[in-house]
């Protein structure tokens, strides 16, 4: 049996439990509160959303420079950083644990890939593994290795108030397009227990003949509100769906010191329960009733479990993103 916390640590908790008791109470009353303001807070801006004119893309190509899969080759980390390059220009999506683990840098360098080549830059949300470690993530700052080159002032969206040291900020706070023919979903809110109130944007965009693309960082507000979101400003039909859905059902990735800290911080339930296969089932469903032709899985915040459930039950053609392969979408 996997424990979610070691064994070792019961003691620990043991000797804690009257002060730790009182604290998880007052977390979860906290959590109750940010639940219901997340659903609130989530209707009014599907309720205001407005059509978004979306550019019909030739095409629209992804290069994986952080995955938790990788080529042979290339460093996996519990993070993402993805390309998108299409006909009308570039975009960088998420930048992993930045400059805080070795995998960004040396698979960029392996790539060819440097800031030169980016129009702009959006972070997903701001949790460790997207905006470039827990030193970004406490400070609020974007956080890149600076082997990739310079911002040189361009242009980083993001889903919350932060800085990006280089970059020209700017705070999403509804559906709308960025650069490369590629819109967000602008954010949308989910409650987690000890990470708080989350708010995490999700990309967009319409390939010709193809239909819409959707790619998410991490899926905290789940696939099934994000693409209710897409579907309530882009009237087209689904092709691609691709990125994290945060099923980490039998074990976390980036575990440390006996703790599967996946399965404690991100799950949007109160600490005492687990994400179940019940739970990662009604989203199987979702993703089968959506009907794209094909689907991404990141395996950055989903345990092997669960991407091989996936694979076996969509209905979709399935493939788990590999860091330094790119993929035309």
């Amino acid at each position: 049996m996997l424990f979610r916390i070691s064994p070792f640590w019961w003691p620990v908790l043991g000797l804690g439990s009257p002060v730790l008791i009182p604290f998880l109470s007052v977390k979860n009353q906290k959590f109750k509160n940010n639940c219901n303001y997340a659903s609130e807070l989530n209707k009014e801006r599907l309720d205001r959303s407005e059509p978004i004119d979306l550019p019909e893309l030739e095409y629209l190509d992804l290069t994986v420079l952080v995955e938790e899969k990788t080529k042979d080759g290339y460093l996996g980390d519990a993070g993402v950083s993805y390309f998108f390059r299409s006909d009308l220009g570039s975009l960088l999506f998420d930048v992993g644990f930045g400059p805080e683990r070795p995998a960004l840098a040396q698979n960029a360098t392996k790539l060819g890939f440097n800031l030169d080549q980016v129009d702009s830059l959006v972070i997903s949300h701001l949790h460790p593994d997207h905006m470039g470690g827990m030193q970004a993530s406490r400070l609020k700052r974007v956080t890149l290795p600076k082997t990739i080159g310079k911002p040189s002032g361009k242009p980083c969206f993001l889903p919350a108030k932060a800085e990006a040291e280089g970059f020209k900020c700017e705070l999403i706070d509804k559906p709308r397009l960025l650069t490369a023919g590629i819109a967000t979903t602008g954010p949308l809110a989910r409650s987690l227990f000890f990470l708080g109130l989350t708010e995490e944007q999700a990309l967009f965009a319409n390939i010709k003949d193809k239909g819409l693309v959707i790619f998410t960082g991490c899926g905290h507000p789940t696939i099934e509100l994000i693409i209710q979101m897409v579907r309530s400003v882009a009237d087209k039909d689904i092709y691609t769906i691709g990125g994290g859905l945060h099923f980490p059902v039998t074990a976390g990735r980036g575990n440390r010191a006996g703790i599967q800290f996946q399965t404690i911080l991100g799950t949007g339930k109160p600490v005492w329960q687990k994400i179940t296969d019940e739970d990662l089932s009604s989203t199987i469903s979702a993703l089968n009733k959506a009907k794209p032709e094909k689907i991404f899985l990141s395996g950055h915040d989903s345990c092997d479990h669960s991407l091989k459930r996936m694979k076996a039950e969509l209905k979709s053609e399935t493939e788990v993103l590999k860091a330094g392969v790119k993929y035309r979408l």
